[in-house]
């Protein structure tokens, strides 16, 4: 009897005598084993001179590339659809953005972007405001009975940002729903970005399911809104985007189907209020460590808005520089999505090498990576507003995303600057770039100022380090829970 036979014998011996579930879990932890084995002997003894090197490592993950090479390589190259469609689709719905060709979310972005005008940003600002006094004045946490309090960051502007982005962009309407039933079936779809849903968006689990119910009723309450705005003769009232859209045509003429509409607004409810949710978290939390910085940015608007604090208006937050400093030194540290992936459609070489990343390859982008480089920013893990002052030794030799050197592009949603030669990346770049930039400093403008009002913010007694960063989802946010200190410096 051979030896191989032997060790067959006994090891169907050994686990003729285990239970079911034993015996699959080893057969599971010898399959990874044996591909981690395999993975480490295929890295030392295949060696492929046309592909580019991967950093050694135990488990298989893709390496990174440079943002150029990337975020603005050619979409017969590069294809963003492949990757984010199972996520996206059963969450946004059918037939926009990542469930479509190209050219059509190309015009879709153009569609949201040219309804973001300056007059309708200028109309979101009050709109904002007396959304983030409400909520403060009707909040618990904030009683103005109390000289001081805490409050958990992440929690209170989750739902700041949300309230204040359904008023301005998605009208009163959606607004009103958000104090009832439509809070409960926004947080079950936000369950659908779990990153398993990735590979397997259509397991049958629970949240998969409250997913997919969430999603039919929230569609089902934009078209009936939209129904009912055509029904009462279009008679537009606002600069919400379901009345720009209900007006929007494609290239070829063709209106917006309503059902689209609703799926677009579902779009930009998500991607905007979480991006929004996290990086006013973070800068509340940052402030909260930086008690100087927040007397500064009340001083500042005391300065240049004048001594009786006239209600923030659009063209007073393009005055408050600090406000704007800020938001963009929080955004550099933590911008909201920490990766950017691409699936490789066709063979590219990569310029300068003798590699070709083939096919079988997705490539990573992690902007954030350049954005805390000491190459670009000295001192790149300080959070400092004032490095932004012209003068400051901390500047730098980095230039912003919208320097007007950059070359200019058109990707089918009007001109933008490709972006990529800046270490700065927060919105990202390239055909996929964020088309809500505009009003995303618009909303966090306002609640920086609002804030540096009403609030002075500090840690909480014997806490000296800022919480950690959650990446355990599409986008990153503060670890909550994350309290801080407030007390009144003027009450509403």
């Amino acid at each position: 009897m051979g030896v191989l036979a032997l060790v067959t014998e006994s090891v169907q011996k050994l686990l003729g005598t285990q239970s079911i579930g034993l015996v699959t879990a080893i057969a599971l932890f010898s399959f990874l084993a044996l591909a981690v084995a395999l993975n480490v002997l295929h890295q030392l003894l295949v060696k492929d001179p046309t592909q580019p090197p991967v950093v050694f490592h135990w488990v298989p993950f893709i390496g990174i590339q440079g943002n150029d090479f990337i975020l603005n390589g050619k979409h017969k190259d590069l294809n963003a659809e492949e990757i984010y469609s199972p996520l996206t689709t059963p969450v946004f719905g059918k037939d926009v953005v990542y469930d479509c060709p190209n050219a059509k979310l190309m015009e879709q972005k153009r569609m949201v972007k040219f309804g973001l005008t300056s007059d309708a940003l200028k109309s979101y600002v009050p709109l904002i405001t007396s959304e983030i006094q409400s909520y403060i004045r009707k909040s618990p946490m904030f009683s103005s009975f109390r000289p001081h309090g805490t409050f958990d960051v992440p929690k209170v502007m989750a739902e700041i940002t949300i309230y204040t982005a359904s008023l301005s962009l998605q009208g009163r309407e959606v607004r009103s729903k958000f104090d009832s039933s439509f809070a409960d079936l926004y947080h079950d779809l936000d369950m659908g970005f779990s990153t398993i849903n990735f590979m397997f968006p259509w397991a049958p689990l629970p949240r998969n399911r409250k997913r997919d119910r969430a999603q039919q009723k929230m569609a089902q309450t934009y078209f009936d809104i939209i129904k009912e705005r055509r029904r009462a003769g279009n008679q537009r009232d606002s600069d919400d985007m379901v009345w720009h859209l209900m007006q929007s045509v494609y290239k070829d003429g063709t209106p917006v189907p309503d059902l689209e509409i609703a799926h677009m607004m579902i779009a930009l409810l998500m991607a905007g209020q979480h991006s929004s949710s996290s990086t006013s978290a973070w800068i509340l939390l940052r402030l909260a460590t930086r008690p100087d910085i927040m007397d500064e940015l009340y001083q500042e608007q005391l300065d240049v808005l004048g001594e009786d604090l006239p209600p923030l208006t659009y063209d007073g937050l393009q005055k408050l520089t600090l406000n704007a400093k800020v938001v963009k030194e929080t955004l550099r540290l933590h911008a909201p999505i920490h990766t950017i992936l691409r699936k490789v459609t066709c063979p590219m070489p990569v310029e300068g090498t003798p590699y070709t990343i083939p096919t079988t390859h997705v490539l990573l982008a992690a902007p954030g990576v350049t954005a805390r480089h000491h190459n670009h920013f000295p001192e790149p893990d300080l959070w400092e507003p004032h490095r932004w002052d012209s003068d400051s030794p901390l500047t730098g030799t980095h230039k912003e995303s919208t320097d007007p050197d950059d070359d200019k592009i058109d990707f089918g949603y009007g001109l933008v600057s490709k972006g990529t030669s800046s270490p700065y990346l927060p919105f990202g770049a390239g055909r996929h770039r964020c088309i809500g930039e505009a009003f995303a400093y618009v909303q966090l403008g306002v609640i920086v100022g609002e804030f540096a009002r009403m609030f002075r913010l500090r840690m909480m007694d014997g806490q000296s380090d800022l919480v950690a960063t959650d990446y355990s989802s599409l986008f990153s946010k503060p670890l909550a829970p994350a309290l801080v200190q407030w007390e009144w410096r003027q009450k509403i």
